[in-house]
């Protein structure tokens, strides 16, 4: 090469090339800034409404700091020659919470309300298929309008693949649904499908058909409100699990529910240290369960005592309340505590019930937490009612969920424990691996009273004094059949405990259990009851 061919000046042509990468970064902050940003006026609509933005909801979920956010910039093309708004609607990317990997996505109602098009739903595809493979907890924040009508099938397409993940997912990875705002038609079918719904009083709503439709079709008026509101769901049709009066206690519940949640199905029921000595007694459970098995009481209380520094979180509060499920802490470990309800409809089983603590059992056994049971139940709600509408078909959801639950299960009889229920409640017969009672334990197919009544039928008709004959009867049968350690001495019953033990007794069992490990025939998958 001749000196002529040499470039002249290459320092300024350097320096041209820096400033134009330069020119480059700043035009791409600059349009980071505006596409995190939003429109102004439509963050104002969504603060008005009392409701928080995406990004807002999502600084409040995961630890400071820790979001990446993943296809910031995708959007589609509305026309030939312009775009729509970047993100097209959702947020997502993944965080933390409490220094633990989770995967997320937050609709964003100030673009084009949050509606759901081919885009749209590919990104929530993407960050579902990232929270799947990387094992971490996937947290959907809807906020949606619906599929975008002027997509077509495309949207519903959409949604398809978004309920083909849940249900890939399930058991597999913990899927948490808070519902934000509208979440109606085929979209209200993913939070379904998801392991827990959180909604929000006056804010979330959520509905197959709305009030318009079912007004022109059945003539019904309805509010959004009364038809889908987040206390309709909690407590008449249990599709919500959690409710709250604000967003902000919505999601701080939110990140306590995670703390107790393993990341994915291969790891163990998580364990911290929590301070509360696993030692210690509860002297206290001996006054708050009265012996006589008619008077009723809060099992609350009871799970209280027991509790770590009596902590829980109660799953479907509102819905099916005779039978309480609650995520709790034992020596530092989580559990799933399924316990009768004594103070409404003294605590029987019926089909909401059965239905309520089915897939709670089915849960905790997909992700490894160990069931605790606490047993006052007088068996099953009868009435035409119920038979009619499957008490029968629903009942086995709950016994075969038992049933087919390979992690350490521990029953505790604290008072009553009649009939069938007895047997469904997590007995020794359907394989709880420990089963204690405390020793006002009565254990029989039926209350002595009701017992003697169908026994001697004849005896008593025909009785001088049938009141008498009765009283005397019912002491027999009591002391023959029904005395604390009936169903010890036959080994149904491991031991007869001091209630103050309670906690110490059921710590050590879960201690001695934690190594327990499932060994099951080789099946597709079992056929359980609809």
């Amino acid at each position: 090469m001749t000196m002529s061919e040499q470039p002249s000046d290459p320092v300024p042509d350097s320096a041209r090339h820096a400033a134009t990468t330069r020119d480059h970064v700043r035009r791409l902050r600059g349009i980071r800034e505006r596409a995190i940003q939003g429109d102004e006026l439509a963050t104002e609509r969504q603060h008005a409404k009392g409701k928080l933005t995406a990004r807002e909801r999502l600084e409040h979920l995961l630890d400071d700091g820790s979001f990446t956010e993943i296809d910031l910039f995708r959007r589609r093309a509305t026309g030939p020659d312009a775009a729509g708004p970047f993100t097209d609607g959702v947020v997502t990317g993944a965080g933390t919470v409490h220094g633990r990997r989770v995967f997320a996505y937050a609709q964003d109602f100030r673009v084009f309300g949050g509606s759901l098009g081919e885009e749209h739903a590919a990104k929530i595809h993407k960050v579902m298929d990232l929270a799947i493979a990387a094992g971490a907890p996937l947290i959907a924040l809807n906020d949606s309008g619906g599929a975008r009508i002027q997509e077509g099938v495309t949207a519903l397409a959409g949604y398809g693949g978004i309920f083909r993940r849940n249900v890939r997912a399930s058991g597999v990875i913990p899927q948490i649904s808070i519902i934000l705002g509208p979440c109606a038609g085929g979209a209200a079918y993913s939070p379904a499908l998801t392991d827990f719904t959180f909604m929000v009083r006056e804010t979330s709503h959520m509905f197959i058909t709305g009030p318009d439709v079912i007004k022109t079709v059945t003539g019904e008026s309805v509010t959004h409100e009364e038809l889908g509101g987040a206390q309709v769901h909690a407590a008449t049709s249990g599709v919500a699990t959690f409710v709250y009066d604000d967003e902000a206690a919505c999601l701080d519940d939110v990140r306590y529910l995670i703390s107790l949640l393993p990341s994915n199905n291969h790891d163990l029921s998580p364990v911290c240290e929590t301070g509360d000595p696993p030692d210690r007694r509860c002297p206290r459970l001996a006054d708050l369960v009265p012996a006589n098995p008619k008077i009723p009481y809060d099992i609350r209380e009871v799970i209280t005592e027991i509790a770590d520094h009596g902590e829980f979180l109660e799953v479907h509060e509102h819905w099916a309340r005779n039978l309480v499920c609650a995520l709790a802490r034992l020596g530092g470990r989580t559990v799933g505590i399924l316990a009768n309800q004594p103070v409404v409809r003294a605590g029987v089983l019926d089909i909401d019930a059965s239905q309520k603590g089915a897939r709670f059992v089915q849960m905790c056994d997909a992700f490894s937490i160990p069931l605790v049971t606490l047993v006052d139940v007088p068996g099953f709600l009868p009435g035409v009612d119920q038979e009619h509408q499957g008490i029968i078909r629903h009942g086995a959801r709950l016994l075969y969920a038992y049933c087919d639950a390979t992690v350490p299960r521990v029953q505790v009889i604290l008072r009553k424990a009649y009939g069938g229920a007895y047997i469904v409640m997590d007995s020794r017969s359907i394989g709880a691996d420990l089963s204690f009672a405390w020793p006002i334990n009565e254990i029989a197919v039926m209350g002595a009273e009701a017992a003697v009544g169908v026994i001697y039928r004849k005896e008593l008709a025909a009785a001088d004094d049938p009141d008498r004959l009765r009283s005397q009867l019912i002491a027999d049968y009591t002391e023959e059949l029904m005395h604390p350690y009936y169903a010890p001495e036959r080994g149904l019953v491991d031991d007869v405990i001091d209630p103050a033990d309670t906690r110490v007794v059921v710590i050590r069992a879960l201690d001695l259990l934690s190594e327990k490990r499932p060994d099951l025939m080789p099946r597709k998958h079992g056929n359980p009851p609809a």
